[in-house]
């Protein structure tokens, strides 16, 4: 896995915003995540070494984009045309973007964009059914070739049917918020979840448990370390038709 963050630094917009894990590491050294600046890595994929070779290479993952802010960031909106332009440069990568602001996709899109760029997954978050409501809408008639849903921090149970029925969604993904601050995760909510993807036969991802993960009656306390490998331990992985142990 690759991570390229262009820019950093963001503004809380909804309820899952609220305890954000980059405000809380910034924090730990005095910075202020609401102010929003181009980083030293804005140019990464189009980076050369000595040899006049890009310096980040197809891996066999992913190029997460804009995991400390969010691409769509209105303070950004200066800086996003140069960024698709890398993109598009880099046709060899495959970026993966998520953003809890799909309503200003269209802001700045590039004028080759058409129907979507094939090496561009567009991820749109919701992390309740309020969220969701007024999110996916708007994605589903967005022109997008690879699209995938995440509830993370997952707040509550959350009915995406109407969307997965669409066939547009290629994966979705579940997971608790981390932090002293975090708030629960329902395992009956991440089950429910799972249901639908499978009623659709559409890929699930169970990521992490977060911090505070409620299974029955009974809430634990997980560290940072262990949430994703408990998460995989719960064995409800769907990778379409056979359920992953």
């Amino acid at each position: 896995m690759a991570v390229w963050n262009p820019w950093h630094g963001c503004k809380k917009i909804s309820p899952g915003c609220m305890n954000c894990y980059v405000y809380r590491r910034d924090a730990e050294f005095g910075k202020d995540s609401s102010i929003v600046t181009r980083t030293a890595s804005f140019d990464l994929p189009v980076k050369r070494d000595r040899k006049r070779e890009y310096k980040l290479q197809p891996v066999r993952e992913c190029v997460y984009t804009c995991m400390t802010s969010d691409f769509f960031l209105e303070e950004a909106d200066a800086w996003r045309a140069k960024a698709w332009e890398m993109i598009r440069e880099r046709s060899d990568l495959q970026f993966v973007i998520i953003t809890k602001r799909i309503h200003r996709f269209d802001v700045g899109l590039p004028e080759d964009w058409r129907d979507g760029y094939n090496n561009v997954t567009i991820c749109c978050t919701c992390e309740n059914q309020n969220r969701a409501d007024y999110r996916l809408p708007i994605f589903m008639e967005l022109p997008i070739k690879h699209r995938m849903i995440i509830h993370e921090p997952m707040l509550e149970p959350i009915n995406i049917r109407s969307y997965l029925s669409m066939g547009k969604i290629e994966q979705v993904t579940c997971g608790g918020e981390s932090g002293n601050e975090a708030r629960i995760c329902d395992f009956a909510w991440i089950l429910n979840t799972m249901q639908q993807c499978m009623e659709y036969d559409i890929p699930f991802w169970f990521k992490q448990t977060g911090s505070r993960f409620k299974k029955g009656n009974k809430v634990y306390t997980i560290e940072r370390k262990n949430q994703m490998r408990q998460a995989e331990k719960a064995g409800v992985n769907y990778r379409g038709n056979v359920l992953s142990i």
